[in-house]
């Protein structure tokens, strides 16, 4: 039984996303369909490669994976389908590739089959189903796509490490608005090496020394630091709401000074 997730901004309100999964069904009615997300803010590529780079993992090889996040054909769509870390995926080539992967896929295909309708508004439907259950149903990729050596590739900002000081960004803000930032346990460590440090957060308004192992380590209304489980810095209040109460916002600089 094959298992197809899928990730979209469709929402939950419209008819949209019943839409996409009655087409699986039908042509694929064995398929298990998981809802990662639907909430993702319209056209929003960073958000969704954060959510979907943290969640495919978790699912068996060989689980298909369609990224629907709102594509509309053009004369200059691309549409790709991709192997990578033993899963598939399906979606639009608009650069959220760049931001899942680390390494580079096993293959990447652009899509070349017809779609099911002649409305070219709806590919996640129309299209990305389509490819999704042929490779339900055991097929390969060459035989729905062209063999491509890349993907768009979008510019993301970066950890900086300069003498003394580590600075990140907040990259992503949950439902509990807890902040990650893109400073990763290993880059932290890289930079640390074993140092005492100060953690400025919104430009110095805010000052951690410590970093966390669980919420649970300061008292609730208090922030705190800690690596996730997504491997990530996160900012955090102890069951309170770190964006509300801090200002954080998308982008902002987060700072460690070594002592």
């Amino acid at each position: 039984m094959a298992i197809i997730t899928l990730t979209s901004d469709l929402g939950l309100t419209d008819f949209y996303l019943s839409t996409v999964k009655g087409a699986i069904i039908t042509q694929c009615p064995d398929a298990r369909i998981v809802d990662i997300s639907h909430e993702i803010a319209k056209h929003d590529v960073f958000q969704a490669s954060f959510i979907i780079k943290n969640a495919y993992k978790s699912f068996p090889k060989g689980t298909i994976h369609i990224l629907g996040l709102n594509p509309e054909s053009t004369a200059d769509t691309s549409y790709l389908s991709i192997f990578a870390d033993g899963h598939y995926f399906v979606g639009p080539d608009n650069g959220i590739f760049s931001l899942i992967f680390d390494v580079k896929p096993d293959l990447i295909v652009e899509l070349n089959i017809s779609q099911d309708t002649d409305y070219f508004t709806f590919p996640t439907k129309d299209l990305f189903v389509k490819a999704a259950c042929h490779i339900a149903r055991g097929g390969t990729l060459e035989v729905i796509g062209k063999v491509k050596k890349d993907f768009l590739n979008k510019i993301v900002l970066q950890p900086v490490i300069d003498g003394n000081q580590l600075r990140g960004n907040i990259i992503y803000i949950d439902s509990y608005q807890n902040a990650f930032t893109n400073i990763t346990e290993k880059i932290f460590a890289d930079a640390a090496k074993g140092r005492s440090f100060n953690l400025y957060i919104r430009q110095s308004n805010y000052v951690l020394n410590t970093i966390r192992k669980s919420y649970s380590e300061v008292a609730d209304g208090d922030l705190l630091a800690l690596f996730s489980s997504t491997g990530y810095l996160e900012i955090a209040i102890n069951k309170g709401n770190a964006d509300e109460l801090l200002g954080l916002q998308l982008n902002d600089m987060v700072r460690f000074e070594f002592i």
